[in-house]
């Protein structure tokens, strides 16, 4: 098994059910593998629902994922995360650039179908 972090619109296309959404690759990726999320994207629920952009809190996103599908906040050293984030100036979006620095500091690849952050990292992220 193999850790496969999430960003965010995927953990709020998997709490809404929106299997669809993802090619049936990820899908068995998804089934199979470890899923992890960054704290940031916790950070981003919570502002994406501040705003009205996502109807639920990030607390029960979290908690329904964590409980269904056995999500895993990654835990890795907020110091390393972000001097890794400070290396991807390919975007200014500080969400992007944390999310994107927790994968790949704890050499994990980032499920995101946000063809900026796919274009950043490269071979670290999927979407197929």
């Amino acid at each position: 098994m193999t850790d496969l972090h999430l960003d965010t619109h995927v953990l709020v296309w998997l709490y809404a059910g929106e299997h669809s959404r993802f090619p049936e690759r990820l899908r068995e990726r998804l089934a199979v593998d470890q899923l992890r999320f960054s704290p940031m994207a916790r950070l981003e629920l919570t502002y994406l629902h501040e705003i009205g952009r996502i109807g639920a809190p990030a607390d029960r996103i979290i908690d329904e994922l964590q409980r269904s599908i056995g999500l895993v906040e990654d835990r890795t050293a907020f110091d390393a995360v972000i001097r890794a984030a400070e290396t991807q100036t390919w975007t200014r979006d500080p969400f992007d650039r944390i999310i994107a620095a927790q994968s790949l500091v704890a050499f994990a690849s980032l499920a995101t179908k946000d063809e900026r952050v796919q274009q950043g990292l490269g071979q670290y992220a999927v979407w197929d």
